[in-house]
C-alpha cells in the first residue's frame, strides 16, 4: 500500500502540489485526472521519484519511503512514459532487458526468457528483434509496458497511455490494465481520457490548477 501525506511541490515559486493525501491500496487501480496545467503529471513524476518533493511523506507498506532517493526504486515502481522512452538503437528485446540486466544485476539467460514471455503475454510475440521505428504507436506503448513490467515493480505507473492512441488501440491498453489488476499489480494512471479513466479506476483523484 502506497500513502501520500501533505506533499507538495513548487515549480520557480509557483504551487503545484498543495498537501495532497492519499492512498493506493494494493491491487488496486488509482486514477489521477484534471485539466493541463493542474499537476497530474508532476504528480506522478513526484510518485515515481522522477522529482523530489518539497514537503510531505511518502509511506510505502507503512513504512517511510522517498522515491527520488530509494537505491532500489527501479524496481519498486515502473513507469510507462508517454512517450514511451524506447531506446531507438535498441531491438525490442534489448529494450526490455537492458535494465534487468545492468540495473538488477540479473542473470541474462534468464532475463531473455522472462522477456520472451512477457512480449507474447502482450501479443508482441514476434516482435523482439524489431527496432522501435518499426513498430505502431499501439505495439511501441505496449513494449514500453513490458520493459516496465520486467522490473518486477510493485506499483506500475502511466503518464497519458491513450494521448496518441486510436480508440480500438485505447480499449487494448484499458484491457491490459484490467488483466494487470487481476495479477495483482498496484497501478497508477494519470490520464485526460474520463471514460478511460473511468472504466479502470478503483479510485479517482480529480486535480485542479492551484490559484497562486
Amino acid at each position: 500500500m502506497l500513502e501520500l501525506k501533505n506533499i507538495s511541490k513548487k515549480f520557480d515559486g509557483k504551487v503545484i502540489l498543495d498537501n495532497v493525501n492519499l492512498t493506493v491500496k494494493d491491487g488496486q487501480i488509482l486514477t489521477i485526472v484534471g485539466p493541463s496545467g493542474a499537476g497530474k503529471t508532476t504528480l506522478l513524476r513526484c510518485i515515481s521519484g522522477l522529482a523530489p518533493v518539497d514537503g510531505g511523506q511518502f509511506l510505502l507498506d507503512g513504512k517511510a519511503f522517498d522515491p527520488a532517493t530509494n537505491r532500489d526504486n527501479d524496481s519498486v515502481i515502473g513507469v510507462v512514459f508517454q512517450d514511451f522512452q524506447l531506446f531507438p538503437n535498441l531491438t525490442v528485446l534489448q529494450n526490455v532487458t537492458l535494465a534487468p540486466t545492468m540495473v538488477l544485476k540479473k542473470d541474462a539467460q534468464a532475463v531473455t526468457t522472462e522477456a520472451r514471455n512477457l512480449l507474447k503475454r502482450l501479443n508482441l510475440d514476434g516482435k523482439a528483434d524489431l527496432y522501435p521505428y518499426e513498430l505502431s504507436g499501439g505495439q511501441k506503448q505496449r513494449v514500453a509496458i513490458v520493459r516496465a513490467l520486467a522490473m518486477h515493480p510493485k506499483l506500475l505507473c502511466y503518464d497519458e497511455p491513450t494521448s496518441a492512441l486510436d480508440p480500438d488501440l485505447r480499449h487494448e491498453v484499458e484491457q491490459i490494465i484490467l488483466n494487470l489488476k487481476q495479477e495483482g499489480m498496484t497501478q497508477i494512471v494519470v490520464t485526460h481520457d474520463i471514460p478511460f479513466a473511468e472504466n479502470i479506476a478503483d479510485q479517482m483523484l480529480r486535480v485542479e490548477p492551484k490559484q497562486n
